[in-house]
């Protein structure tokens, strides 16, 4: 599928399994960081609305704009961290190349990349709207 072109319904159409859809303050901004620290492709980004590829995964960003009339709008905190308690791992980035770029890109690390008995290298970095991403790699 052409991410940069193909239409709304098209695309609704097609997603299937789970799905992850993130609200942010400002979508180009959050598509940068993703780019930045964690090589994503962000598509058809606007103020609004963008799709995401992470390997052979997609997701949505959307602004809080767009959710003018969800109930969900009505339970974001007006101050961050938006996304406390939902862990995005990222098992195919390097933490430890990832947590050298996420400062830069506006991001901060909680915890630095650690060997954890649990067989994964991992660190935890926190993007300016709340949201954990994990980038974990095997031991």
């Amino acid at each position: 599928m052409d991410y940069e072109t193909v239409g709304a319904e098209a695309f609704g159409k097609s997603l299937s399994g789970i799905g992850l859809n993130l609200l942010v303050r400002d979508v180009p901004a959050q598509c940068a960081f993703l780019g930045a620290v964690f090589g994503m492709c962000a598509h058809q980004v606007s103020a609004d609305f963008a799709v995401v590829t992470y390997g052979g995964q997609v997701f949505q960003i959307h602004s809080d704009a767009t959710y003018h009339s969800n109930p969900l709008l009505g339970l974001l905190p007006e101050t961050p961290p938006r996304g406390a308690g939902i862990e995005i791992r990222l098992y195919d980035t390097d933490p430890d190349a990832a947590a050298q770029r996420a400062e830069t890109a506006g991001g901060t690390v909680l915890q630095a990349p650690s060997d954890k008995p649990h067989g994964l290298r991992e660190c935890y970095i926190l993007c300016d709207n709340g949201y954990a991403w994990v980038p974990s790699r095997p031991l």
